[in-house]
């Protein structure tokens, strides 16, 4: 959360020439409604489901890039899934993220206390997004782009080893 999936998702799309899908979006189609809403009103199991679902979809139709949300690989059919993908995990630290996601936010998982609601995820998601993933970048301090071109160089690179 707050680690511009979506903007380097897109900034990548756009270097390679390809499309760029993001599961939080393909989620609110299906349902005809936000995330914040779904959360509310069918609970967050349901949410869940529909994320499931969202992944496999893309992961089977969609060739370019692809963002998933922020709890999508905390479901084990999901990371069982992306074996065999390039997963990049944008690792954010608490500071830059409660800078990025703000105080006045809309997203379900945070009402509360944000900053410790946001700390609680990183400590719990972090050692699974870390797990998954086949490339970590730090964005802490950084502009999208430069984090794109980071991922860029890197997954080029290791594709002509």
């Amino acid at each position: 959360m707050g680690a511009g999936k979506t903007t380097v998702a897109r900034l990548l799309a756009t270097a390679w020439g390809v499309e760029v899908r993001d599961t939080d979006a393909d989620v609110e189609a299906t349902a005809a409604k936000p995330i914040s809403e779904i959360f509310v009103d069918d609970g967050e199991a349901h949410f869940r489901s529909l994320e499931r679902a969202a992944v496999a979809a893309a992961l089977a139709e969609h060739t370019g890039v692809l963002a998933l949300g922020g709890g999508a690989v905390l479901d084990p059919a999901t990371r069982e899934a992306l074996a065999g993908h390039a997963v990049v995990f944008l690792r954010v630290g608490l500071a830059d993220a409660v800078k990025r996601v703000g105080l006045g936010t809309s997203r379900p998982l945070l009402l509360g206390n944000v900053r410790g609601r946001i700390k609680a995820l990183l400590d719990e998601r972090t050692p699974i997004y870390e797990s998954v993933a086949t490339l970590v970048v730090d964005t802490d301090g950084r502009a999208p782009e430069d984090v794109a071109d980071e991922v860029r160089r890197q997954i080029e690179a290791a594709a002509h080893v």
